[in-house]
């Protein structure tokens, strides 16, 4: 994947616009029942940045992004501001906020995750893209060392154990994260006259799956 491991201007993307989106596909059947299908595994995320440009410098720095990522060609990350931390936004993150594994006594290897849980109903979502020094981790609610006891792959979000987590033992993680996105457009079209009688520019971003 051509990706740059780059964040996209935070005070802009700290106001911009959207969310995840599903595909679900529904068929009406004779008897006037659906049946509801999803081709998707999850969720992907869609934001328009533009409702974060507040001045012209803003539009300079988006200016300057764009074509350093050449439009569509490179991903690069994105802090959702509504979604960038396992636990609530207005929490922090703490080591024992999102299961991540049981030990086995030799796996050392293990996903950053993040579940979003609605009675008996719950999504596991893969989070690659941790923000470097963030992350917190405990084994059996024992808070470990990073650098001594592991380490974080902060272009995947594996997280290694130097010593493999005993058998049964739970594995757990807080963090922060970004999106990993890109441009959803090829030209970016911004009308200075338009801007500044109010109206915001379209900079749609579209995460990128892998």
């Amino acid at each position: 994947m051509s990706f740059h491991e780059v964040l996209f201007p935070v005070d802009i993307a700290l106001n911009s616009e959207g969310g995840p989106t599903r595909r679900t596909d529904i068929v009406a059947l004779v008897s006037g029942h659906e049946e509801r299908n999803s081709p998707w595994a999850g969720s992907r995320r869609a934001f328009n940045a533009g409702y974060g440009v507040k001045s012209i410098a803003d539009i300079e720095d988006v200016i300057a992004f764009f074509e350093a990522r050449h439009g569509r060609l490179y991903g690069f990350r994105f802090r959702d501001p509504f979604d960038f931390k396992s636990c609530r936004v207005g929490q922090a993150p703490a080591p024992d906020d999102q299961l991540i594994g049981t030990g086995d006594g030799a796996e050392t290897a293990f996903q950053l995750v993040k579940r979003y849980a609605s009675g008996a109903a719950s999504y596991a979502r893969i989070i690659k893209k941790p923000v470097a020094g963030s992350v917190r981790v405990a084994v059996e609610g024992v808070e470990k060392n990073e650098g001594a006891d592991f380490t974080v792959d902060e272009t995947s979000g594996v997280v290694h154990f130097a010593t493999p987590p005993g058998a049964g033992l739970s594995v757990t993680a807080g963090f922060l994260f970004d999106t990993p996105v890109r441009f959803d457009t090829d030209e970016l079209r911004i009308n200075l006259a338009a801007f500044e009688a109010g109206d915001i520019p379209s900079i749609p971003l579209i995460e990128v799956l892998s």
